[in-house]
C-alpha cells in the first residue's frame, strides 16, 4: 500500500528531532454547500532539526517512532 504524503506548515519546532505540522483540507458542508476548512496537527520526525516555524513542508507516513510520531519529513530535494 502506498504511503500517504501530506503538505502543511510547521507550527512548532521546539522538540528535539520533532516538528509539529498543521495540515489544512477543504470540504463541502453537506447541508449548507459552503466550503469549510478543517485542520489537523501532526508530529513528524525531523532528523537534523532542519525545519523552522512557518516553513511549508511535506510529510510522509512511516512506522511509529514514538507515541505521537508516525510521520517523517520528506527531504527538501524530493519535496
Amino acid at each position: 500500500m502506498p504511503k500517504r504524503i501530506l503538505e502543511g506548515v510547521v507550527v512548532s519546532d521546539k522538540g528535539d528531532k520533532t516538528v509539529v505540522v498543521k495540515v489544512e483540507r477543504t470540504l463541502l458542508h453537506p447541508v449548507l454547500k459552503k466550503t469549510v476548512r478543517r485542520s489537523k496537527r501532526y508530529h513528524a520526525h525531523d532528523e537534523g532539526n532542519v525545519y523552522k516555524t512557518g516553513e511549508a513542508i511535506k510529510i510522509v507516513e512511516c512506522a511509529p517512532k514514538s507515541k505521537l510520531k508516525t510521520w517523517e519529513v520528506l527531504p527538501k530535494a524530493s519535496a
